[in-house]
């Protein structure tokens, strides 16, 4: 009788210690799992990006969410600090990490080509001077605002002539292609050694500017290039998070100083 009350007792305390041993074994997974995920706050891509946006406006496109390391890309970014002037060099989907390689200089998208056409819009081309695009500055993947100006109106019962208007809004430059500059050949001067080239740091010669717009904006455009002796174009940088007040519309004279 003792020795089966020996034995149940036993039989009881093992079977405390083994409960022990396995919710002890449990906990210790737990927190070996939890330091193995080693999570890391990256941003992610909420919404989706159109290439050639700028790291301006692309924080409207991001948030920063908590992700474990092994998940986490090792480029992807955790703020967009140190990073302003760049774009999304493609297109970025919900979801995705953001990493560096996405981010390019302006410059890396001037290829033709290089910066792809939304859905439903279409390419057109047109020739201005340097000092009508914002200096010579636009880059492919750029937005930008179209101003038309017509010489002889275009407002019914408007005794003003010449009339201004941001036409089309945030137009994304898809090419940027410059005229060939000769650049002259260095003279020697007295001294026999080459004088110093002309200084160039004002843009010269036309540019041809690509932009992706709709049918209707299209040919408001080709009109306003086209029929030069009635109409001319100027372009403003016009990024995605640019501030649109709705006013005045179109100036005229008596506009320009109110």
């Amino acid at each position: 009788m003792k020795s089966r009350l020996l034995a149940g007792i036993a039989a009881l305390v093992l079977a405390v210690v083994g409960a022990i041993l396995v919710v002890s074994y449990a906990q210790g997974a737990d927190s070996r799992a939890v330091q193995g995920l080693a999570p890391m706050t990256v941003l992610v891509v909420n919404k989706a990006v159109p290439a050639g946006t700028s790291v301006a406006a692309l924080k409207e496109f991001v948030t920063s969410e908590e992700l474990p390391g092994k998940a986490v890309t090792k480029s992807a970014l955790q703020n967009l600090d140190g990073l302003a002037g760049k774009v999304t060099a493609v297109d970025l989907l919900p979801g995705e990490q953001l990493v560096a390689e996405r981010l390019v200089a302006p410059e890396a998208l001037k290829t033709s080509g290089s910066v792809e056409v939304p859905k439903g819009l279409q390419e057109v081309s047109f020739q201005l001077e340097p000092q009508r695009v914002v200096g010579g500055r636009i880059a492919a993947g750029d937005h930008v605002g179209v101003f038309i100006n017509l010489k002889d109106g275009g407002i019914e019962g408007k005794p003003e002539k010449q009339t201004t208007q941001l036409t089309v809004h945030k137009a994304l430059v898809t090419a940027v292609q410059r005229a060939p500059v000769t650049t002259p050949t260095p003279q020697p001067s007295a001294t026999g050694s080459a004088a110093p080239a002309e200084d160039t740091a004002l843009p010269v010669g036309s540019m041809i500017v690509t932009v992706a717009v709709n049918d209707v904006d299209a040919t408001k455009i080709v009109y306003a290039s086209n029929f030069t002796d009635v109409a001319s174009v100027w372009l403003s940088r016009e990024p995605l998070d640019a501030t649109d007040s709705g006013r005045p519309g179109i100036i005229t004279r008596p506009e320009v100083y109110k």
